[in-house]
């Protein structure tokens, strides 16, 4: 049975590659990317390709969450059900590393931005819809303040492993509060130094194969493998569901988070 699916930051690496799997299986893609040209150019290579799976494409800045609200109505009055929902989009190594609202662009695009899309689709996913959600294997203790917008990052490093295990760690509460739905929440590492254009600028290396974190994330969103797991960790380095930061095991914290994501979104999303 063909799904409905939704990949953000879809125009580039691992992205891109699952959008391709997916779509020469013929389901119908809801594309997100930032850039109107890169989209129109991916929707057109895969109408090239002689699959049968639909297309829609949305544009939107995730630095900016009044973007994130627009592109969240815009689908929902678009489409009445989603079946799954790839919150792929990321970012580590900018230029501008502060938004227009004084926020670390890390936590923004990498934990805030993905929450606030998840939450307001959450009227149209299908009683068995399933999140999945871009993990990583760094992981760092969340430091409100910096979630908040009160602390500056020197280390672009140190920033992701707090904006990635931020964003486990909000699985984790979702799948605890949105048990009774049928919801499928789950963290994804895809894989270390996969050959993505986060990985070529970050680190200077080409980088692993992206299909290993394609395949990942294709099991992810359709696999049996994948249908208990929701509010679990898969660490695709290891090949298995594991243990992410001890931190994201205790469900206060991880509510802690939550709380201060909320404070940000009622705070800076107009």
């Amino acid at each position: 049975m063909t799904k409905k699916i939704l990949i953000t930051g879809a125009t580039d690496g691992i992205g891109l590659e699952t959008a391709k799997r997916l779509y020469a299986e013929g389901h119908t893609l809801l594309l997100h990317g930032r850039n109107r040209e890169k989209l129109e150019a991916l929707e057109r290579e895969l109408a090239d390709s002689g699959s049968a799976g639909q297309v829609y494409t949305y544009t939107a800045d995730l630095s900016r969450l009044a973007e994130v609200k627009q592109l969240a109505a815009s689908i929902a009055l678009a489409h009445d059900q989603l079946d799954v929902l790839i919150n792929n989009a990321g970012v580590l190594k900018t230029p501008d590393t502060v938004t227009r609202d004084g926020l670390d662009v890390r936590f923004v695009v990498n934990t805030v931005a993905p929450y606030m899309l998840t939450q307001r689709l959450l009227p149209i996913l299908a009683p068995d819809a399933r999140i999945v959600n871009l993990s990583s294997a760094a992981q760092s203790p969340v430091e409100r303040d910096a979630l908040v917008g009160k602390k500056r990052f020197m280390d672009d490093m140190a920033a992701y492993a707090q904006s990635k295990l931020a964003l486990t760690m909000w699985t984790k509460a979702l799948a605890e509060a949105d048990s009774s739905s049928g919801h499928i929440f789950v963290a994804v590492n895809p894989g270390s130094l996969l050959g993505s254009k986060m990985v070529k600028e970050g680190f200077g290396i080409a980088g692993n194969s992206l299909s290993i974190g394609a395949d990942v994330l294709v099991r992810a969103a359709l696999s049996e493998e994948f249908s208990g797991a929701s509010g679990r960790y898969f660490d695709n380095d290891e090949g298995r569901f594991g243990s992410p930061h001890p931190d994201a095991l205790d469900i206060k914290n991880c509510q802690a988070v939550v709380n201060a994501i909320e404070e940000v979104i009622a705070s800076h999303q107009t």
